[in-house]
């Protein structure tokens, strides 16, 4: 059997991150901060504060941490990230030195595909807990096997016009801007390389989309406050190019969640959708 439901529970090797200053701002810089002066502390380092969506960032290689492993047997060009969920236990420092603690949290049968996640603890130099993320990854071509299909994504929106609707243009030079923070896939870069892939040009990464409705949930909900931004879930559904416009439409369904989905203004697809974000009150 290619992939090994047996596998759940299983700890993988840990990751060590070490960051600084410089790398905060050049993630902010990748989704798209910066641009008015209410965000001037995501990108100058006097009173630098961390976007709480780089959370995502320093655990990011879990994501391929079962590529190659015993039970995991699939083809790489086959994997999708499929869905992300982060948590944060406080603010991110501005620098630091952090470890990653990944394990194999599920395996489902999709029939079309198998969705393994990965649940990933991020502890400061101290060990206390930082972040924890789930990368869901959906790998095609191995479902079947007659597992458990899991959870549905839920998160849906209501049947009634956006609380609020943030638009924020991207670069043309984004995918380029964030892949600096770690994620180097050709994908974002090299036309030809994305022209295999099916796409006329390269296209952004799924985690810069994700910061960009984070940044608006955090301008609308939070006042650009982190302590107040306490999780977010997304789950990828369509590309998006570089220099598109990314509407974010938002629904307060309760005091302390935002349910939320993201379309480009140009083609009106949805990017991300069954996603919300969750506020400390």
């Amino acid at each position: 059997m290619p992939i090994d439901p047996k596998l759940v529970g299983k700890e993988l090797s840990p990751l060590e991150h070490t960051y600084n200053n410089k790398d905060v701002i050049l993630y902010a810089l990748g989704i798209g901060a910066g641009a008015v002066e209410q965000e001037l502390k995501f990108v100058f380092e006097n009173e630098l504060e961390t976007l709480p969506t780089f959370g995502v960032i320093p655990p990011f290689g879990a994501l391929f941490s079962i590529v190659g492993m015993e039970g995991m047997d699939f083809n790489l060009a086959m994997l999708l990230h499929g869905e992300q969920y982060l948590e944060l236990y406080r603010p991110i420092p501005v620098e630091g030195k952090l470890t990653s603690y990944p394990q194999i949290s599920g395996i489902y049968d999709k029939g079309k595909g198998a969705l393994v996640e990965i649940d990933v603890i991020t502890k400061d130099a101290k060990g206390e807990k930082l972040f924890m993320n789930r990368f869901s990854t959906f790998i095609r071509g191995e479902g079947g096997f007659g597992g458990n299909r899991g959870p549905e994504p839920g998160l849906e929106p209501p049947e009634r016009p956006p609380d609020r609707v943030v638009e924020m243009p991207t670069l043309p030079q984004q995918a380029l801007l964030y892949r600096l923070s770690g994620d180097m896939n050709p994908l974002h870069a090299d036309p030809n390389f994305a022209a295999m892939g099916g796409f006329e040009k390269p296209i952004l990464h799924g985690l810069c989309t994700f910061g960009f409705a984070g940044r608006a949930v955090l301008q609308e909900f939070c006042e650009n406050n982190t302590s107040i931004f306490k999780a977010i879930k997304v789950r990828f559904s369509r590309h998006v190019y570089p220099g598109e416009t990314i509407v974010t439409e938002m629904w307060q369904e309760k005091p302390d969640q935002i349910i939320l989905r993201c379309k480009t203004a140009e083609r009106g697809e949805y990017c991300l959708t069954n996603a919300a974000v969750w506020l400390n009150q």
